[in-house]
Order: structure tokens, then sequence, then C-alpha cells
């Protein structure tokens, strides 16, 4: 393995050394939610113990602290981005806001029954969910670009949806099921040249891989804070200005506003008129910390460790016999979504856990995904910065166990 030091970093994660079942805990569900590194946990801890105030809302210390510390995290975030300014940040409850909020916000008054939105075959539910909605209301066709056996976007297929009447093409930087890397600097030249507005989901990316959508030139990228170590509750939306300033608020309440009056409210500035209500003002000190624990750890160092991890993990599940993987695209990360004949993703999963593994199964919020591969549900394992080549030789033995038991 490379240089990167993964004793230390699983040293920085307070739960990897619990014993699940009398087992040392392997925790190969981080496509679902990752581990927090202790600066998380202590950020989280501080604020509620030092800090704890509403944010904006008041002149006194404590209040001008929280404020501070919360307006880190979206620095933070533009700076994970490389976003052009800071008010180009939306802070949201997640991925799912995010996308629902330019559903809701950008897309829906651009269409009516002579337009189309196109994603692709290998969204999550939250990336297909409120188009549908959008559509339905507006009486706009939702487009679906197809993929390749292999898990790979169909490319000729995709570009050739692109035509006059779509107003938006919203797809995912990194498949959730099947660890698929997609060619997102192409696919949204490929949409600028059509004048297509682009959204990208990067839930999956922002943990493994440098995200720059300045270079991208993208219209929207989105994220969840809790796959990127920080905590639950979190989340950004990038937005180009023009975009944000364009679009009508989200939600009504309180701090998104100007002037209220019972006969007319004017708006805040984005990004704050999309902010509504009280926001998760821990988790958001929390997430800062996240972003700056990858910042030190460094993506070069990670993507490389990863890659890594990821070649052997492919060879060693791929050597079981029995076992298919769903999916093989060339470019992956450490996402594998597979079966073993005769035995239940379920059966599999719980026989694991009294391993001492914690992994997923079920549909993992892709049931296009999984009808198109003919199944109902696999086993997922998802590796990240804290997984070893131990581990990985330890899931192999008990998916050994686990099919002798099962067939």
């Amino acid at each position: 393995m490379s240089g990167f030091d993964v004793g230390r970093v699983r040293a920085d994660f307070p739960q990897l050394a619990r014993l699940i079942h009398d087992k040392p805990l392997v925790y190969l569900d981080s496509a679902n939610t990752a581990q927090k590194p202790q600066v998380v946990i202590d950020a989280v801890s501080s604020y509620y113990r030092e800090h704890n105030a509403n944010v904006y809302r008041a002149v006194h210390t404590l209040s001008d602290e929280a404020t501070t510390l919360f307006e880190a995290a979206r620095d933070a975030i533009q700076r994970l981005l490389n976003a052009g300014d800071r008010r180009e940040i939306v802070l949201t409850r997640g991925t799912t806001e995010a996308i629902n909020l330019v559903a809701q916000c950008f897309a829906r008054p651009r269409l009516d029954a002579h337009s189309s939105i196109v994603i692709t075959h290998m969204e999550h539910h939250a990336n297909i969910v409120p188009w549908q909605m959008v559509c339905a209301a507006t009486g706009a066709k939702l487009k679906v670009a197809p993929i390749t056996p292999t898990g790979e976007l169909d490319l000729d297929a995709l570009f050739a949806l692109l035509t006059p009447e779509v107003k938006l093409l919203a797809f995912t930087h990194i498949s959730n099921a099947l660890g698929t890397v997609n060619p997102v600097a192409q696919i949204v030249a490929e949409a600028r040249k059509r004048g297509i507005a682009t959204l990208i989901d990067g839930s999956q990316a922002v943990a493994h891989t440098q995200v720059d959508v300045s270079a991208l030139g993208c219209d929207f990228y989105v994220f969840t804070g809790h796959k990127l170590f920080g905590p639950t509750g979190t989340g950004a939306l990038y937005g180009k200005r023009e975009h944000l300033n364009e679009m009508p608020p989200y939600m009504g309440g309180g701090e998104m506003i100007d002037v209220v009056t019972f006969d007319k409210t004017t708006f805040a500035e984005a990004p704050i008129k999309f902010e509504a209500g009280t926001p998760n003002i821990a988790g958001f000190i929390g997430l800062a910390q996240a972003i700056g624990y990858v910042e030190q750890l460094g993506y070069d160092a990670i993507s490389a460790y990863e890659a890594e991890l990821c070649r052997y993990a492919q060879a060693a599940l791929t050597s079981i016999s029995g076992l298919r993987l769903i999916g093989d695209a060339v470019e992956r990360i450490g996402v594998f979504s597979f079966l073993i004949e005769g035995a239940h993703a379920h059966d599999l999963a719980t026989i694991l856990d009294h391993d001492g593994i914690a992994l997923r199964s079920g549909h993992h919020c892709a049931h296009p995904l999984m009808a198109y591969f003919g199944v109902a549900a696999t086993v997922r394992a998802s590796l990240s910065i804290y997984n070893t080549v131990a581990e990985v030789d330890h899931l192999v033995a008990s998916l050994e166990r686990a099919k002798r038991m099962l067939q």
C-alpha cells in the first residue's frame, strides 16, 4: 500500500474501536453514512458547552461567536468546491433538500408541457422523485439516459437525449450503488454546448475526490455532510450566482426576509433567502471541522490510498466462487454491490454483522437500477479512508463462511 498512514487515521475515529458481537468492528457502510473523527465530535460538543446561542439574531457575545463559527462552514464549503463566491453556497439539510430546492425554485418555473428534464438510470431516489414531482405539476416530460451492462452511462444515448426542449440535466457524480465514476466534465461540456443547465449529485464524490465547480462549469452541485465525515442534517447547494439571484425562495419564515408587513414581504439576498428558520448550527460547525480534516489529509493522498484498496477489494471479492458483482465500471471507487448464489442479501448481511462487519443490504434507494440488473436487493460494501486490507480479508473470509452456511 501507499505511504498513507491508515493506522493514524483510524485512531481519529473513536467508533472504530467498538466491539460488535465481541468482534472488532469492520465498518464497510460509508456510502450510507461515514464515521465521524474526534475533531468533529469535539466541535459539536464545544458549541453546546461554550457557544450555544442562535445565529444572526442578537448582538450579544454568544450569538456573535455562534454566527462566526456557523458561517465558517460556508467558507469551508466554498473552499472545498472551489466556488467563486461564498454567496453561491446555500446551506441545506443535505442533498435531498438541495435537489428539491432546485427542482421547485429553478426548474419548475421554466417547465411546461413542451419541455423536458433528463436524468440517468443510475440515480438515487433523491435525484429521481423531485423531478417526477415537478414534471407532474407542469406537464413536462422526464427522460432517462440508459446505462450499459457494466454499470456505466451510455454517453452517446445520453447526448442524443439533450434536445432543444430539455431545460436541465441532473446526474450523479458517482453512483451510490455501483461506485461508477461518471465523466462529469465531459457531460457538463456537452450540456453547455446545447444551453442546458446541469445539476450534479456529489453525495458520493466529495469524500473521495477533489471537486472544482469553477472548472466544471456546472450550474448546480449538491452534497450531503454526513457522508463527508460530518454530522447528519447538513449539506450544501452550490449554485451559480445569477441563478440563485433569480430563483424565488424555497420556504418562508424567519431570517430569510428583508422586510415583512401584512401586505407584503421582501426577501433577503441569496443565499440567506433559501435558509429559512433556525439552522443546524452545531451540525454545520462540525461539518466545517470535517472539511478541514479531509483537507489536512489531502485529496491526492486519499485518492491514491483508496484506489489501491479498491483494486485489492475488487480482486478479492471476484475470487469468491458464486459471487456476482453488480457493475464493473473502468472508473470506480470502492463501492461494491454483490450477491452470492443461493443466498438472500439480508441473510448475508445478518451473518456478516455477527462477524462484526457493518454493511448495507437492500435496494440502496435505487429501485430502477436494481430492476435493470434484475435483482431486488444486493449487499453493498463501501470503503473509506479508515478501511484496511486486513478488513477486506476479514470480509472475504466471512463471506466464505456465510456461503457455506446458506448453501
